[in-house]
């Protein structure tokens, strides 16, 4: 028996829809429909910072737990005047790499608020690959700050002062840091998380650096200046010491900041 083929014409085999993906699934498909807007960047859903900043927190409340001793120590001894003749508080190793810590903390949580002031401020379009170098690049500066003012400290104190002051400044500047690291939590947290006002977190973070830098005043005059007043020298000591390298570190981070910002 023969076999017969049918021929049939064009307009039966093509029609509108014959080289259509939903007919071919052997086609590749593409993306139906108009391009949406993407999600904005936001702190809150940014899973690598909270994070971060969540392992630090846990870190710090172990650290705290375990030498809540020490800690608590240093807060009765701050107000504390000191004798000539009294013997300092010595350290263990477990109390002084907890110190060491709190300065990478500290700087940490500086850097990471000065980030969310630069995505305030200037944006999310910087040059770096990705935003965690930024916050990288700041924690690396603020903790350069962090040990030059503990070399500038040491290194005139040796001048002017005796070796026993000397180092109970350091022990007291090292607890004022800690205390930078804590009062600077709160700005951290609500301003990013809880949708508070930057101008409030800004005036919350200008009092506590007030309240440090007077602690920080008060510290001074009761070891160094506390026998001999002389208000114009412990202003200069401190000017040249506190505000300085504090305006100095202002300036770097903005410099840095722009020179880093993808400007259109």
């Amino acid at each position: 028996m023969e076999e017969t083929f049918v021929v049939l014409p064009t307009c039966y085999k093509e029609g509108f829809f014959s080289k259509d993906s939903l007919f071919h699934p052997e086609l590749e498909g593409g993306r139906y429909g108009v391009t949406g807007d993407p999600v904005p960047y936001s702190v809150r859903g940014d899973d690598v910072i909270t994070s971060l900043l969540l392992v630090f927190f846990v870190l710090a409340v172990i650290a705290y737990s375990n030498i809540r001793g020490f800690f608590t120590r240093q807060v009765k001894n701050f107000f504390h005047t000191p004798h000539d003749g009294a013997t300092s508080m010595t350290e263990t190793a477990t109390e002084t790499r907890f110190q060491v810590f709190i300065v990478f903390l500290t700087s940490l949580l500086f850097a990471t608020l000065y980030y969310f002031y630069s995505l305030h401020y200037n944006g999310d379009s910087y040059i770096l690959s990705s935003q965690y170098y930024l916050i990288l690049v700041f924690w690396s500066i603020f903790l350069l700050y962090l040990l030059v003012k503990l070399v500038l400290y040491s290194f005139v104190n040796m001048v002017f002062f005796d070796g026993k002051r000397n180092k109970q400044w350091i022990k007291s500047l090292l607890f004022i840091i800690a205390l930078e690291g804590l009062m600077s939590i709160p700005a951290v947290i609500m301003g990013p998380y809880f949708d508070m006002p930057i101008h409030k977190v800004e005036i919350y973070f200008a009092i506590a650096l007030i309240s440090v830098k007077l602690m920080t005043f008060y510290k001074c005059y009761i070891i160094f200046f506390r026998q001999n007043v002389v208000g114009l020298q412990i202003i200069l000591y401190l000017c040249a010491l506190e505000i300085v390298p504090l305006l100095a570190l202002w300036g770097v981070l903005d410099i840095t900041a722009n020179s880093l910002k993808i400007n259109f």
